[in-house]
């Protein structure tokens, strides 16, 4: 049976438990988790944005979502940085992986990850921030969940193996309309669009990855969900100033 506690208490430093190892049913809570997160960042934007500046704003984002989720996936994603770029072979790449060292790949993607989320959440324009701020983290959770069902795990034993155990489609289902609800009704019509993007970047990376690894792994998982944020974060940031009609939401 499926439990929300598995999941968030995993994916963050929230203090859930299930008493229980998380299992592959877990996983259709892993947008659901990015709500939560979500919201967290809302409550510090709305009190940050009283008496401090954008750019310092953007960073505190930044680092309340680092510290919420333990950097489980920023870790994933600078590690993949090394494995990836610096193997020739997927036998080398996957070796790569589990190296506790950290290269020059990882130093360079790891900052420019960092410098891009940062500006991007300090220039998010007042039409569609709440929203925004609500939902990207949920949609780059759902790529996540995505790539967990398309493409084959890489390894016999891993961190991610253990949502992969009892995985089931009914789970994507119900992170899907998890997903896309949160999208529509918090971001309007433009949500559904940066739905979209979501999935087609995880499923894009996921397919590109398991051709240089030979299937995902957990780094892998949470390099997509990195590249999900920026890519959510960033077409939202495009569109809402140009088209503000795309994220009318019924809430606000």
């Amino acid at each position: 049976m499926s439990d929300p506690r598995a999941a968030i208490g995993f994916l963050t430093i929230l203090p859930m438990s299930a008493n229980r190892a998380p299992t592959g049913a877990d996983r259709a809570w892993f947008p659901l988790v990015g709500l939560v997160l979500g919201a967290c960042l809302v409550g510090l934007d709305a009190a940050a944005r009283e008496g401090l500046p954008a750019i310092v704003v953007g960073a505190l984002l930044i680092a309340a979502l680092l510290i919420l989720t333990r950097a489980l996936h920023t870790e994933g994603f600078l590690d993949c940085c090394d494995g990836l770029f610096g193997g020739y072979t997927p036998e080398d790449r996957l070796r790569i992986l589990r190296d506790t060292h950290v290269g020059a790949f990882a130093v360079v993607g790891g900052a420019a990850l960092i410098v891009t989320k940062w500006s991007l959440l300090a220039s998010l324009p007042d039409e569609g921030r709440v929203g925004l701020l609500l939902v990207f983290p949920c949609l780059s959770r759902f790529g996540m969940l995505a790539t967990m069902s398309v493409f084959p795990y890489a390894r016999a034993q891993g961190l991610g193996t253990a949502f992969l155990e009892g995985g089931r489609w009914w789970q994507v289902g119900a992170g899907l309309v998890t997903a896309a609800l949160a999208a529509g009704l918090f971001l309007g019509p433009g949500g559904l669009i940066l739905f979209g993007v979501a999935t087609t970047v995880a499923l894009g990376l996921g397919w590109w990855m398991t051709g240089k690894l030979g299937g995902m792994t957990g780094d892998a998982y949470g390099a997509v969900n990195e590249m999900g944020e920026v890519s959510v974060l960033m077409i939202g940031l495009a569109l809402a100033p140009v088209l503000p009609e795309l994220f009318d939401s019924p809430f606000w």
